[in-house]
């Protein structure tokens, strides 16, 4: 089972169990909720199947990323400027990948259950 999660403007494929380093979350723990969810054959996209699957994630340490160097300047007029940035990132573990399924069918399951007593006491009366 997999997952394509959204996180800091950009889109990474995670499995259970997997490390990545993704730009700074707020939170130790965090739930996020997936572009797109593959389980077997089964391949959840659309918003409806999406609004109950959950990624849960946990941090577990900070990484920096490549020091970049900038310069501008404008000719003949002694015009310069130098400047510099390093992106700080948080080290995530994808400590669970759920579809909610189980939800949805406990709630398909007695709402048919439903269905059937309404047609037993159609047929009683």
């Amino acid at each position: 089972m997999y997952a394509v999660i959204k996180t800091g403007g950009k889109q990474f494929r995670v499995e259970e169990g997997q490390r990545l380093d993704v730009e700074r979350l707020p939170a130790e723990e965090a739930e996020l909720t997936p572009v797109l969810v593959v389980d077997g054959d089964t391949v959840l996209a659309t918003p409806d199947q999406l609004a109950s699957a959950k990624v849960s994630v946990r941090v577990v340490g900070e990484a920096k990323g490549p020091k970049i160097h900038g310069f501008t300047y404008k000719n003949k007029s002694n015009q310069r400027r130098r400047w510099g940035h390093r992106q700080r990132y948080a080290t995530i573990e994808v400590t669970a990948i759920s579809t909610g399924s189980k939800a949805r069918r406990s709630s398909t399951t007695s709402s048919a259950g439903e269905a059937a007593a309404e047609d037993a006491t159609e047929k009683d009366g």
